[in-house]
C-alpha cells in the first residue's frame, strides 16, 4: 500500500467530499456530526496510490491483506447507529485502514482499536499519526476486545462476524451500545445491541450488508 502522507488535501478534495456528503444525506444519512466527519477526513490518504481519482466514489477498495475499506455508506450508517456523544469511549474491531477510526475520532470520541493483520495495522498506525487525533491502536485479536481499557460506551465491529464474541459484550457498560455485522458467508444482518444488564440486551436489525470476515488468533 502506498502511504499518501505527503499529498495535500485541496479544494478539488474537499469538493468531491461534499458531494459525498449530499449523497449520503440523500441516502439516509441524517446525524449531522457523522456528515461533518465525514467532510472533514480525507479519504484519499487512507487508499492507495491507484484509488486516487476514485477516492470519494461510494464504494469499496482493497487495502491489502486481503482486506477492504468499507465504502462510505456502510461507514456512515455503522457510525450513525452509534449515536456517539462527544467523549464516550469507544471499542472498534478491525482497523483496517483506520478510516473509520478517523470519522470516530473526528466525532470527538475516545477510540481504542484492535486489527488482526499487522500490515494494516502498521499502516492505519502510520497514517493516522500525521492527523489531528490520538486513538489507542493495537495489533491483536478483536474476539478478546480489550479488557484494560473497558468498560466502552459503545463497541464497533467493522468485519462480519461469525456471532457475537461475549467478551466483547461483556466489556460493554450497560446501557451501552455494540453495532455489529452477523452472519456467515458473503451476506451479514446488522444488527444494533443495547446492553440493558449484565447478560442481557435488546436486539435491533437494520438489513443486509457485505464484509470481510472477523478472524481470529494474531500469530505473533
Amino acid at each position: 500500500m502506498k502511504l499518501f502522507l505527503s499529498v495535500e488535501d485541496n479544494f478539488k478534495h474537499q469538493g468531491l467530499r461534499k458531494k459525498l456528503v449530499e449523497e449520503l444525506a440523500a441516502k439516509g444519512i441524517k446525524d449531522k456530526n457523522v456528515l461533518k466527519a465525514l467532510s472533514n477526513v480525507p479519504r484519499h490518504y487512507f487508499l492507495d496510490k491507484a484509488f486516487l481519482n476514485q477516492a470519494y466514489s461510494n464504494v469499496a477498495f482493497q487495502i491489502g491483506a486481503g482486506q477492504t475499506i468499507s465504502q462510505p455508506y456502510t461507514v456512515a450508517f455503522q457510525s450513525q447507529l452509534l449515536n456517539l456523544a462527544p467523549g464516550e469511549k469507544v471499542l472498534e474491531i478491525g482497523t483496517g485502514s483506520g478510516f473509520q477510526t478517523a470519522i470516530l475520532c473526528a466525532m470527538k470520541a475516545k477510540v481504542f482499536s484492535i486489527e488482526r493483520q499487522r500490515e494494516l495495522h502498521l499502516n492505519a498506525k502510520t497514517i493516522l499519526s500525521k492527523l489531528p487525533f490520538n486513538p489507542k491502536l493495537k495489533y491483536g485479536d478483536g474476539f478478546k476486545g480489550w479488557d484494560s481499557f473497558a468498560p466502552f460506551d459503545k463497541v464497533i465491529i467493522t468485519c462480519g462476524a461469525p456471532y457475537v464474541p461475549e467478551e466483547l459484550m461483556n466489556q460493554l457498560k450497560v446501557g451501552g451500545v455494540i453495532v455489529i455485522p452477523v452472519g456467515l458467508g458473503d451476506n451479514q444482518k446488522m444488527l444494533r445491541l443495547t446492553k440493558t444488564s449484565g447478560d442481557s440486551y435488546d436486539e435491533e436489525v437494520f438489513g443486509d450488508f457485505s464484509f470481510v470476515p472477523m478472524l481470529k488468533d494474531t500469530n505473533k
